[in-house]
């Protein structure tokens, strides 16, 4: 299990490819981030620790994605296609002392079935092994959640086994299910099938302290795990979410 003590805050970058834009959540997005949340088949393949029932709570849900910046220890990002959110993406239990983490993400059902999570988690994943300077990515999802399993195979994270009784079942915090686990090295070959004009564009604000208020700047349900914890992506995957930071 990843140590998410982190040494430094991490910077937000402005992230494009492959037809989307990674940026950070804002308060203004709680309605859209309340729908993600509650999305049934969301829902399906991951439990929230904190579950997100009103705009307050999706407003305290992106204060906690803002914190994890600070602390180091989770990066996570609004995804975006022609400047209208499909999902979010996200690195979980950063741990730089053993130079791993945990990755997650979800989609919007009506962004299903477009690749979005595949290309979105590539991206996260290039910027985790050339920016934040990673070397080992997890992803994990629930036993029988094939769109997650495809979007794993599809980013090159290679399946490495099953964790008995390692995440919620859904809607329950004392039941538990097996889970899936998918990882990928920063020395492992790139996977084919991302155009050369998907190449990573990144950028950073010059703006200071990122505030939540404003941007600095195979699809699945769900997979938001690390481990008995949230989850990613409807649709096409839905997998773990990392409990300290999704």
């Amino acid at each position: 299990m990843a140590n998410t003590t982190a040494a430094e805050p991490l910077r937000p970058a402005d992230l494009r490819g492959y037809g989307l834009r990674l940026r950070t959540w804002e308060y203004a997005d709680a309605p859209v981030a309340l729908r993600g949340l509650n999305d049934p088949e969301f829902l399906r393949w991951n439990t929230p620790l904190v579950p997100v029932r009103d705009e307050a709570g999706a407003r305290d849900f992106i204060r906690g994605r803002f914190e994890g910046w600070e602390r180091g220890d989770a990066a996570t990002y609004a995804v975006t296609e022609d400047d209208e959110i499909v999902g979010q993406v996200a690195l979980n239990l950063i741990d730089r002392t053993f130079s791993n983490a945990r990755v997650g993400y979800w989609v919007l059902a009506e962004a299903r079935g477009r690749g979005v999570a595949a290309r979105a988690l590539e991206l996260c994943t290039r910027w985790g092994f050339s920016e934040v300077g990673l070397n080992r990515l997890e992803l994990g999802h629930a036993m029988g959640n094939i769109p997650s399993c495809r979007v794993a195979a599809r980013c090159g994270y290679a399946y490495e086994g099953t964790l008995r009784g390692a995440m919620f079942e859904a809607g329950s915090k004392d039941v538990f299910r097996d889970v899936h686990l998918h990882a990928r090295l920063a020395t492992d070959p790139p996977p084919s099938g991302f155009s050369e004009a998907g190449r990573l564009e990144s950028g950073h604000s010059d703006s200071g302290r990122l505030e939540p208020g404003s941007s600095d700047s195979a699809d699945a349900a769900g997979a938001e795990t690390g481990v008995a914890g949230e989850g990613g992506e409807a649709g096409e995957a839905a997998g773990l979410v990392a409990p300290a930071g999704t």
